[in-house]
This record gives C-alpha cells, structure tokens and sequence, in this order.
C-alpha cells in the first residue's frame, strides 16, 4: 500500500526530473488499483480548531 496527498502530476517536483517520475509512476501503478478519498481527515479532526 502506498498513501500520497500530491496528485500524481506533482510527482516531478519531487524527484526533480519528469522522465523519472513518469517512470516511477508507470511502475507503481501498473496492476494498480487508485482509491481517491476526499473529505475532511480523520487524523486531524482533534486538532484543528473550528472557525467562529
């Protein structure tokens, strides 16, 4: 299982060079199911404070 809150087009800012990060992708995701989750963070709920 691999989790990543950047969107697989940021990939390249993070191995600073686009074919690599296309590679690394093109192998992570072969034979790969995505599952997107949106909504607030579970983790996190205790620690953000609501606005008033």
């Amino acid at each position: 299982m691999l989790t990543t809150n950047m969107n697989f087009n940021e990939w390249d800012e993070i191995f600073y060079d686009v074919v690599v990060s296309n590679a690394i992708l093109d192998r992570v995701l072969h034979h790969s199911h995505v599952i997107t989750i949106s909504g607030k963070s579970c983790r996190l709920r205790n620690h953000i404070q609501p606005k008033d």
